[in-house]
């Protein structure tokens, strides 16, 4: 088969929206790396300075800039993976080009291993194997679930099995018998809130697109599932696509958009293929397109897959990497819905927000509220991986207690051994250890914490582990994570991880533990954006939980110090 010239790839795609994404993977994939001549090529194309899109370039991880890297193995190091064998791993694919990335969303089947566009699973015996995405385990007792509701369906991908179980049904009635103010009203009714992790009420944002002047709005579902310890967005996507694609025209409905975008994560190649495939079948059957259902208006959705950078998740990061603008955070206000992609009125909801959606417009306001527990409404996905029996996700009604999930649910901690801490909302919530455990899996009960649900990742880690190892391994990803924007953050996620790794800081504890706090307080009050409040959530937890581990970093670190003076 020919090979694309650059001529071709440029009329390929900058005749679409959000171009530049696609462009950058066509070029590298042709060329097994991003070149010079490409980027002068896309430079020219898209009237782009060569400056800012070289910058751009270089500050994603998987856009190769050496000969072969496209293809080359990359193994996931995040911190699950690294407690099953990532780092031995890794050594022994070194010789073949192998190299290291952050945590992929395959902690509930680690180790991961990216080999071009094949996503395989490392083994304890240094082989890799081809295994799909783990399914859900079957909730135990009479849990209810709304996500999770068919998603183990033989077949569910397909689009005639989805509306074999009610798929495309809530779209249906939408479209024939309710406004698209109805639509807001149930969503808003609901009580569903945004699964993402900031936890915004779902209705409010889409009445406020709904109401904003300016056209074309724009539905974006963020599946950058970028926090450690999450991968439920994955198996939704791998599983479920419909779902997703469902929401977003409720949404699109709902609100007068008529465009959206899936910006998907690099890392989750399959669920590209499946979701285009998903699309591709939408669009036949009616569900997209130039009038959706013969009503005369236009939906259209395109998958956009980023290139590895974890400030991708926040939503005004994904908005600049779609618009083909340097990936950093926005200043707030203005806010999407009113001032989002190319600056027009937008709704950018998660995967999982998406997906309930089409549950709830199906089902009704009062069936979602009564999947929670007391006065808490609806459900959340729980990615549980680290020391636990059973680990994978788990769609849990908001208010139930965390101690059922992992010892009743999950099996509990390894033989032999006793849970010792686990994370809240990925890597960002900080840790929770003892009696703290003894609280409900909704935002009130952890607030009460200092912590929060987030996205809803939890890592386990049971009595043979070192907190301060831990501490200083999810420091590390935030130091090599923080896009460099505000200084807070830049300086203060190194500041931090240099005193977990003992290689500076005061050498008495008290003056060590201010400041650590310090740095922490300055972090939280004034960085640009999520990543930055939520570092020092790690090493204020580790402070306050595990203060003779701490005690005995700071005096061991003082006494190699004192060694290597003498």
């Amino acid at each position: 088969m020919a090979v694309a010239t650059d001529r071709e790839l440029l009329e390929r795609w900058r005749s679409e929206p959000a171009p530049l994404l696609p462009l950058l993977h066509a070029f590298h994939e042709r060329d097994g790396f991003v070149t010079e001549d490409a980027l002068r090529a896309i430079s020219r194309g898209l009237r782009t300075p060569l400056a800012d899109l070289f910058g751009t370039v270089t500050f994603y991880h998987h856009l190769a800039r050496e000969p072969g890297g496209a293809g080359a193995a990359r193994v996931c190091t995040g911190l699950i993976c690294r407690l099953n064998g990532a780092v031995e791993l890794l050594e022994r694919m070194r010789a073949e080009g192998a190299k290291a990335m952050p945590c992929s969303g395959g902690c509930d089947d680690p180790v991961h291993v990216l080999v071009g566009d094949d996503v395989l699973v490392g083994t304890a015996a240094g082989t890799l194997e081809r295994r799909p995405a783990l399914l859900p385990p079957l909730n135990p007792g009479d849990s209810r679930e709304c996500v999770f509701s068919h998603i183990r369906t033989d077949d569910r991908a397909r689009i005639d099995v989805y509306e074999d179980t009610g798929g495309y049904e809530a779209l249906k009635n939408a479209v024939r018998d309710l406004t698209p103010q109805q639509v807001i009203e149930i969503i808003a009714a609901s009580g569903l809130n945004g699964r993402g992790g900031a936890g915004f009420h779902t209705g409010t944002k889409w009445k406020l697109v709904a109401e904003a002047p300016g056209e074309p709005k724009t539905i974006v579902c963020n599946a950058d599932e970028g926090e450690p310890g999450c991968f439920k967005d994955r198996v939704v996507m791998d599983y479920d696509p419909h779902a997703v694609i469902e929401g977003m025209a409720l949404a699109a409905y709902a609100t007068g958009a008529t465009r959206g975008f899936i910006y998907l994560r690099y890392e989750y190649p399959r669920a590209l293929v499946i979701l285009e495939n998903a699309i591709a079948e939408a669009r036949q059957a009616g569900y997209l397109g130039e009038s959706v259902l013969g009503t005369g208006s236009r939906f259209e959705i395109y998958v956009r897959r980023g290139a590895g950078a974890y400030i991708c998740g926040e939503e005004g990061a994904l908005l600049n990497s779609l618009e083909g603008r340097h990936p950093f955070p926005r200043n707030r206000p203005p806010f999407p819905v009113t001032r989002g992609y190319e600056n027009k009125p937008t709704v950018v909801n998660n995967v999982e927000t998406l997906a309930a959606a089409a549950h709830i417009v199906r089902n009704g306001a009062d069936w979602y509220q009564s999947l929670g527990i007391g006065h808490h409404a609806g459900t959340k996905i729980v990615s549980l991986s680290g020391d636990i029996q059973r680990p994978g996700n788990y769609e849990v009604p908001l208010g139930f207690p965390l101690r059922t999930l992992l010892d009743d649910w999950a099996g509990g901690a390894r033989p032999r051994r006793a849970i010792q801490a686990v994370t809240m909302a990925g890597l960002s919530g900080g840790f929770l250890v003892g009696s703290h455990l003894d609280i409900t899996l909704d935002e009130p009960s952890l607030r009460s914490r200092g912590l929060f649900l987030g996205a809803g990742g939890i890592m386990v880690f049971d009595d043979s582990r070192d907190m301060i190892e831990m501490a200083h391994a999810a420091m590390e990803f935030f130091v090599a994570e923080s896009c460099g924007k505000c200084f807070p953050c830049r300086i203060g996620t190194q500041r931090l991880e240099e005193r977990l790794a003992g290689r500076a800081g005061p050498s008495d504890l008290g003056p060590w533990l201010d400041e650590v706090n310090d740095i922490g307080r300055t972090m939280k009050a004034i960085s640009a954006c999520g990543l930055g409040t939520a570092a020092p959530l790690i090493s204020e937890s580790l402070v306050k939980y595990f203060p003779e581990q701490v005690e005995r970093h700071v005096r061991r670190s003082r006494d190699e110090t004192a060694t290597l003076k003498r």
